[in-house]
């Protein structure tokens, strides 16, 4: 007897599976503030150098109307020579670098690290460095803690990351300069893939295979309620530190996983721990009502085991080696860059779109329920379909910002609240579809480079609004073409919705022996072991 088929008799999604998806679930609200606190930690208010004017110019800024602040922009960094009269920069007069430091609007932000450091003009650019090595760490956590987690288990390596994250979230807080800062919430974002991807793994590896999307997709909803929520603690607490340790600080709390959250039964089995697996497996059947007697035996462990060590040995090369598996992958690998590239280029960016920074987020946050909602009834019907139409839908969004006037900033975020929506969507599908377009055989090598070209993505967002120094529009025009890009391409990917996975790549190439698996359309239901939150992104 395998595990799935003692998942079968002690229920697949029962309490002790509902108590541990309230854990897992949890953390994913303090997940959503690390990831985008930095929107106000790094927010960049008005500002003048201070041989420029004085304090009397601040009463003609205000930062949910941009404008006046490129209106001035280089008051912002450079400074007149010749201060008689009303002579200004735009009248040919000469000018040089702001020595005197700046001054600025404390009207939306009492301090950000942006004011604490002054980090524009010149530094501008470290902001948005900053934001990427975070995205970086998430990269690192993901390789360094997925290995950790298949060989010491993911309980141990969940915990881990749940300290690290308070830890270094509250040392970043007391940061005494920039790049301490950035050090200490690289630490963070390699945290954040470990308690993410692990604690993802965890519920699928307790869940039965007709429940595993639904699952997943709750995990998500919480991920969009931290949005949500992040908009409302940052309304409220408008210092970049004390916000910090607002959203750092409660995670000391969840010391009490140690005593709660249970182990992997199914990792155990795989490692030769049977009897701790045994324990666990009689506690859960207990907790559901479905008690087990011992007489069980599972004795289909060794021959599993046995029967893998004369299988075929595949490695990521096999992704590319054939032609149709290399159109597939590469297409797939593409469709993961641009989902994360442009969720957290809008994300991370929100000011940029004219109206109140707190309304913008927490309408961005609300956005995410409707989108991941619909996937669950437009994916029955057409995994390809679905794919390309929120593609299209983000892309085309974000393409139409930047033929709006920056003062119609309703239109503007509308806009991009609509392309919100459809890479939100677009990003939810392709976890699932993915894990069907790659075989069996090298599934979880094409997730992971998948997984790797997404962690790319994050970490270029965040740089790609540096592009505003050759157009303005510069940003938007990416964040609309790289999507109408992928949903064209996702025309040469294969329908997968009720079809049989294909479990080698002679099924993908069309071999006379994928015929033989044509007909079994009834294991289409539970193909969906391999997928779930779209928050590992």
């Amino acid at each position: 007897m395998n595990f799935e088929e003692i998942l079968c008799l002690i229920g697949g999604f029962g309490k002790f599976q509902k108590t541990l998806y309230i854990w897992i679930c949890l953390p994913q609200i303090f997940l959503a503030f690390h990831m985008l606190v930095s929107v106000f930690t790094g927010a960049v208010p008005p500002h003048l150098c201070h041989s420029s004017g004085g304090p009397q110019a601040f009463l003609n800024f205000t930062f949910s109307s941009p404008a006046s602040l490129y209106g001035q922009s280089e008051l912002s960094c450079t400074v007149p020579l010749n201060l008689s009269g009303d002579a200004g920069l735009g009248d040919g007069h000469p000018s040089e670098k702001c020595q005197g430091g700046w001054g600025y609007s404390t009207e939306t932000f009492q301090s950000t690290i942006v004011t604490e450091w002054d980090l524009v003009c010149e530094d501008a650019s470290l902001n948005n460095m900053g934001s990427s090595v975070y995205m970086f760490g998430l990269l690192v956590g993901a390789v360094v803690f997925g290995s950790l987690a298949d060989k010491y288990g993911r309980r141990i390596v969940i915990l881990f990351n749940l300290a690290i994250q308070a830890v270094f979230g509250v040392g970043a807080a007391f940061a005494p300069n920039f790049y301490v800062y950035i050090a200490l919430r690289f630490m963070v974002g390699t945290s954040i893939s470990g308690v993410i991807m692990n604690a993802f793994v965890l519920g699928t590896e307790w869940t039965g295979s007709k429940q595993r999307m639904l699952a997943g997709i709750i995990t998500d909803y919480f991920f969009g309620v931290g949005y949500i929520l992040l908009a409302g603690v940052a309304y409220l607490i408008r210092d970049w530190r004390k916000l910090q340790l607002a959203i750092s600080a409660p995670g000391f709390l969840f010391i009490f996983y140690i005593w709660v959250l249970p182990k992997s039964a199914r990792w155990l089995m795989a490692n030769d721990r049977k009897e701790e697996a045994w324990e666990l497996i009689r506690k859960a059947a207990q907790i559901n009502g479905k008690p087990l007697t011992k007489d069980l035996e599972m004795c289909q462990v060794y021959r599993v085991e046995k029967k893998n060590e004369v299988k075929k040995k595949h490695s990521f090369i096999d992704l590319v080696r054939t032609s149709k598996m290399r159109k597939h992958s590469l297409i797939v690998f593409y469709l993961w860059f641009t989902n994360v590239l442009v969720y957290y280029g809008l994300s991370l960016n929100i000011s940029d779109f004219g109206m109140n920074i707190y309304l913008t987020q927490l309408i961005f946050g609300l956005v995410e329920m409707p989108a991941r909602t619909i996937t669950l009834f437009t994916l029955n019907r057409s995994r390809k379909f679905s794919q390309l139409a929120f593609l299209a839908v983000g892309g085309t969004a974000c393409l139409l910002t930047i033929f709006v006037p920056s003062d119609l900033y309703v239109i503007k975020t509308v806009l991009a609240m609509i392309g919100k929506f459809g890479i939100t969507a677009s990003l939810s599908i392709i976890y699932v579809y993915s894990a069907e377009v790659f075989p069996t055989v090298i599934r979880q090598n094409g997730i992971g480079i998948g997984s790797m070209c997404a962690r790319t993505g994050g970490v270029l967002a965040p740089m790609m609004y540096l592009l505003r120094r050759l157009n303005p529009h510069a940003p938007m025009v990416l964040c609309g073409l790289c999507p109408l890009l992928g949903s064209a391409l996702t025309l040469l990917l294969p329908e997968t919705a009720n079809k049989p996975l294909p479990d080698t790549i002679e099924d993908v190439e069309g071999s006379p022996r994928s015929e033989e698996h044509s007909g079994v359309s009834e294991s289409s239901p539970g193909r969906t072991d391999d997928v779930g939150s779209s928050r590992t992104d």
